[in-house]
C-alpha cells in the first residue's frame, strides 16, 4: 500500500474537494494522510476513512504565515515517510517540492485556481511578483500535474508547455435522499427562495448587486450561506429600504446542512465578474451543488459556465450587473413555471452525469499511472 502525504494550507475542515480526492484514494488502496493547520477557531475534525494531522502556527496571515507554513511543513515531509506528496495550490509546492527532490518521490499537484490570477493579490505587485517567481521556478519541473477545469489546464499549457489533467469540482451524487422541508429549516413557505452559497463570498462575484437587486423583487427571499470579504457589507446594505426583510444570511454551515437549504431554493446565483482572469475562468462549487439539488441556475456568462449551463440546459444568464437587469431576469426565470420545471428536470437528469462518482476517475488514472 502506497503512502500519500496531501498537504494545504486550511484548517481541512470545509475543503470538500481535497476530501473527495483523500477518500477516493484511500479506497483505492492508498494510505492517505493529509496534513492543514489549526487555527484558532478551528472546530474538531469528524472521523475521516484516513488520516489528518493540522500543524499549530504563530502566524495565521500574510508572508510570515506562508513561511512558516512550508517551513514547518518542509520538516514534517523530510521525516515522515511517504512514497507520493500531493500538493494542494501554489501555497504549499515550496516544501513538497524541495522535500520530493530530497527523497526522491513522486511529486502530484492539484491547482484549485489560477493560483497567480486570483483578485486578492493583483494590487499588491510585490506578492505577485513572489508568487509567480516561486511559480515560474518550479512549474516547470513538475511531471504530475491536475487542474479543476480545461480553461485553466490550457493556461498552464500555454505558460509553461505543462499538460495538467482535468479533475472537476463535482460533489457527489445524491441518490434518492429526503431533505427537510421549509418549515423544518424556518424557511418562508409562501415566497421564492433565491439561493447564493459557498465559501467565497467576496468582492467582484456579485454578492452586492444580487441583494441590490431584491429592492426590484417581490415575493422573493435571498439565502445567503456561506463566507468571504463582503459579507458585513451585504449585511448592512440589507437593512437598506426596500431591502430590509427580503435577504436571510445562515452563515458557514457544514456542507450536508447547506445542500439541505439548497435543496429548497426555487434558483440558484453565481454572478462572478469578469475582472481578473482567475474569476474569468472559475467554474465555481455552488454550480454543481446546484445542479446536485435539481435547482436551476442564474449566472453571469463566463466560458466554463456557460459551457455547462449551455450543453445541459438547466438555467440561464445575466447580460450585466446592474441589480434592475437580475431582477428582471429573477422576475423573467420565477415567473414561467413551465421552463423552470424544464430546468429542473434538466437539472435532475446532469447531477447522475456531473458527479464526483464518474469525475473521481480522473483521480484514479492519474495516481495508478504515475511514471517516474
Amino acid at each position: 500500500m502506497k503512502k500519500i502525504i496531501v498537504s494545504v494550507t486550511n484548517d481541512l475542515s470545509t475543503d470538500q474537494r481535497v476530501d473527495r480526492v483523500c477518500n477516493t484514494l484511500q479506497r483505492n488502496g492508498f494510505d492517505v494522510l493529509l496534513i492543514g493547520r489549526e487555527l484558532k477557531n478551528s472546530k474538531p475534525l469528524n472521523l475521516r476513512a484516513y488520516q489528518t494531522h493540522r500543524m499549530k502556527l504563530w502566524f495565521e496571515k500574510g508572508f510570515l504565515f506562508y513561511a512558516s507554513f512550508n517551513i514547518s511543513l518542509f520538516f514534517f515531509l523530510l521525516f515522515a515517510k511517504a512514497d507520493i506528496l500531493l500538493a494542494n495550490d501554489l501555497d504549499t509546492l515550496p516544501a513538497n517540492f524541495f522535500c520530493s527532490n530530497i527523497k526522491s518521490q513522486q511529486l502530484v499537484y492539484d491547482s484549485h485556481e489560477y493560483f497567480t490570477g486570483v483578485p486578492e493579490i493583483q494590487d499588491r505587485p510585490f506578492v505577485k511578483k513572489t508568487w509567480k517567481s516561486i511559480e515560474r521556478f518550479i512549474l516547470p519541473k513538475i511531471k504530475h500535474a491536475y487542474t479543476v477545469n480545461e480553461s485553466i489546464a490550457k493556461l498552464y499549457k500555454d505558460e509553461y508547455n505543462i499538460d495538467f489533467g482535468v479533475v472537476r469540482n463535482f460533489p457527489l451524487r445524491r441518490a434518492v435522499v429526503k431533505f427537510k422541508t421549509r418549515r423544518e429549516l424556518h424557511l418562508p413557505e409562501d415566497k421564492k427562495i433565491i439561493i447564493l452559497q459557498g465559501s467565497g463570498i467576496n468582492v467582484d462575484r456579485g454578492g452586492e448587486e444580487a441583494v441590490k437587486a431584491m429592492e426590484f423583487l417581490d415575493n422573493a427571499v435571498l439565502l445567503i450561506i456561506g463566507s468571504g470579504d463582503v459579507i458585513d457589507r451585504l449585511k448592512e446594505m440589507s437593512e437598506m429600504p426596500g431591502i430590509k426583510g427580503k435577504v436571510i444570511f445562515k452563515g458557514k454551515l457544514a456542507y450536508s446542512e447547506m445542500m439541505e437549504f439548497t435543496a429548497n431554493a426555487d434558483v440558484g446565483i453565481s454572478f462572478d465578474k469578469d475582472t481578473n482572469i482567475n474569476y474569468r475562468f472559475s467554474l465555481p462549487n455552488k454550480i454543481f451543488d446546484y445542479i446536485q439539488c435539481g435547482v436551476p441556475v442564474l449566472a453571469s456568462r463566463l466560458p466554463e459556465i456557460e459551457k455547462v449551463i449551455t450543453a445541459y440546459r438547466v438555467g440561464d444568464f445575466i447580460d450585466n450587473h446592474e441589480p434592475k437587469h437580475i431582477a428582471a431576469k429573477l422576475n423573467e426565470m420565477l415567473a414561467d413555471d413551465i421552463k423552470l420545471n424544464v430546468w429542473k428536470a434538466n437539472a435532475s437528469e446532469a447531477s447522475r452525469i456531473l458527479n464526483w462518482e464518474n469525475e473521481e476517475k480522473n483521480v484514479i488514472n492519474i495516481f495508478s499511472n504515475l511514471g517516474g
